[in-house]
């Protein structure tokens, strides 16, 4: 039975393990759960299995829940946990949450907005000038100067409001690990200027000059045509600036102070990914939170795997090339079903893994051989609009992996419920991967993410076009029926997305008619920091061409478009006759074969 301990958020805990003071302290926005779907817990880890004497603070309030471990001996690492704190607090119409799948109990309002910055400045007047690393997801996508969707405004680095010495960005072990040891050497915060994969703050006289520059703070928050030009341009920057093999230095300036973000970290090798998941997680919350009935967000992963880092399909919209990164690296077999064997003596297993996947759940290497040598293309998407003709779109090792997990003792069945590229799918000549997927590997219903059917829109979202998901949907169904398995595809839609009209909704709209397609769920497009996407929403701009972009902004507009995708919800009818009659397709209404709405 696995009965690993979580590391301790008390000195009393601490005591219990000989400790009469941590050399770290992790602060998290989320509830610790020591999973290694977690980046806390994984950080911790890591840090642990350096030597060092690991304590956590979850979701601090107050000044006592900085300080009951005491004085961190070494510094302090902050991360305002696994998603941004904003989006989880917040929906796309700026509404309050009622839920925090990362809370115990699922209790909404357990962290601050911009978590990163409130808890690095209590951490200031809590321990003063000690070492202060701030990171995850939140911290990596706010690292530049950044709009801010909830604002409506263009905010500074993170690191300007925050106070933190060091910024990790992107997957942050090999960081942590080299700022760990060099404060363990004694060497000052402030003088920790060499590690790739992180960002810091200078005076111009101690810049390191080269590399690439974006537009001034200055320049980009300037609410003007000049401004938002600068912001698309430094966000082009940014955007091509982010492989580890080719990316240069950048710099960006806010006033006094240069912004310098060193190139970034090589992701993890096998043999590093593989370290890391072996690491001993508890794979539970924290027990002071059994009262509370636990961690929701624990449920969907507890019995899942994470075999693979990065996506090179680089969606405009996804965050994953700018945090994450392009250029894929995955776990070997050997650690992969070590840990399927782990889950099986979990309390409260029943055979079902519930996912073998990662960012992109078929995503085993890099998209291309060129990219181990030279690096990614920087104006060349892998997917989209078409395949690149250098794609190595290759099943064979992900299906013998998920071939050895189900023929595991103790296992009955291993689904994939992380997002596939359908079309990378397509791309394999071998159909071998499909059959299995279909014969083995869906609980029903399989999710993938189409988006949208206008061709327009989808170049703007850096998606293949719709062509693309139909030949996979007739093939999906082929191959399910060949199966005797009634099987469905649940696809993900988007509205509002930047490049959509209201003529394009409708668009969408009657093509899942067509498709005899009606969503459950529709999201409108969500304007977070670190998207080129979010860049076009703000700007007006594709900041990879400097081309003009329609977007939808006003909250009326976004609930029309909205509307035309579930056009048959009684509380969507009105919104959409309006959005009908205001695209000029009154014929759309009534009761005809081919309407809308009535």
């Amino acid at each position: 039975m696995h009965t690993t301990t979580p590391l301790p958020m008390t000195l009393e805990e601490a005591r219990l393990r000989g400790w009469s003071a941590v050399d770290f302290l992790v602060v998290t926005g989320d509830a610790y759960v020591d999973h290694p779907s977690f980046g806390a817990a994984l950080i911790a880890r890591v840090l642990e299995a350096e030597g060092f004497a690991v304590g956590v603070a979850a979701q601090p309030l107050h000044k006592e829940d900085y300080t009951r471990l005491g004085r961190p001996r070494l510094g302090v690492f902050v991360t305002g946990g696994n998603i941004d704190s904003m989006v989880a607090h917040y929906t796309v119409a700026k509404k309050k949450r009622g839920r925090d799948l990362y809370s115990p109990g699922g209790k909404a309002g357990l962290r601050p907005d911009r978590a990163g910055i409130v808890y690095c400045q209590q951490i200031r007047r809590c321990f003063g000038n000690i070492p202060l690393i701030l990171g995850g997801l939140e911290g990596s996508l706010r690292r530049f100067a950044h709009y801010d969707y909830w604002d409506d405004n263009v905010r500074p680095s993170i690191l300007i409001e925050s106070t933190a010495d060091i910024l990790v960005y992107g997957m942050g072990e090999n960081q942590t690990i080299s700022i760990a040891r060099q404060l363990a050497e004694g060497i000052a915060a402030q003088k920790i200027r060499g590690v790739l994969g992180t960002c810091y703050l200078c005076t111009p006289q101690d810049t390191p000059w080269g590399g690439a520059q974006c537009p001034s703070f200055e320049e980009v928050s300037q609410n003007s045509d000049a401004g938002k030009r600068a912001y698309a341009k430094s966000c082009k920057v940014q955007m091509q600036e982010q492989d580890h093999l080719t990316g240069k230095l950048i710099l960006q300036r806010h006033g006094a102070k240069m912004l310098v973000q060193n190139p970034p970290m090589p992701p993890l090798t096998t043999k590093e990914l593989d370290r890391v998941y072996a690491l001993p997680f508890a794979r539970q919350w924290h027990p002071s939170y059994d009262a509370q009935g636990g961690v929701p967000g624990l449920e969907e992963v507890l019995f899942s795997i994470t075999h693979n880092r990065g996506c090179f399909g680089a969606c405009n919209f996804c965050s994953l090339a700018f945090h994450q990164g392009r250029y894929v690296t995955s776990r070997s077999k050997t650690s992969i079903l070590a840990e399927a064997k782990l889950l099986t003596t979990l309390p409260g297993f029943k055979g079902y893994i519930h996912d073998i996947g990662g960012p992109t759940a078929n995503f085993r290497q890099p998209s291309c051989q060129k990219q181990k040598t030279q690096g990614l293309c920087k104006n060349r998407k892998c997917l989209a609009p078409q395949p690149c003709k250098a794609l190595v779109a290759d099943h064979s090792e992900y299906l013998d992996i998920l071939r050895a997990a189900r023929a595991l003792p103790g296992i009955k069945k291993v689904f994939i419920r992380s997002g596939l590229r359908y079309d990378y799918l397509m791309e394999d000549e071998s159909e071998e991967f499909f059959r299995e997927l279909v014969r083995h590997h869906v609980s029903g219903q399989l999710k993938v993410a189409p988006e949208h059917c206008s061709a327009a829109v989808l170049d703007s979202m850096g998606k293949p076009h719709i062509e693309a998901f139909l030949r996979f949907a007739e093939k999906y169904k082929s191959l399910s029926k060949t199966a005797g398995k009634e099987q469905y595809l649940v696809p993900y839609l988007m509205s509002s997305h930047p490049g959509s009209t209201l003529h394009n909704a409708v668009e969408l709209a009657l093509f899942l008619k067509k498709q005899k397609i009606r969503p459950e769920q529709v999201q409108d497009f969500y304007p977070t920091p670190g998207t080129v996407s979010t860049c076009a929403f703000h700007t007006g701009l594709d900041p990879l061409t400097l081309q003009p972009v329609f977007t939808e902004k006003s909250p009326h507009g976004k609930a029309l478009q909205r509307a035309l995708l579930q056009p048959a919800l009684p509380q969507n009818r009105a919104l959409a006759r309006e959005a009908l009659k205001k695209a000029g397709r009154r014929d759309l209404i009534g009761t005809g074969k081919g309407c809308l709405t009535p």
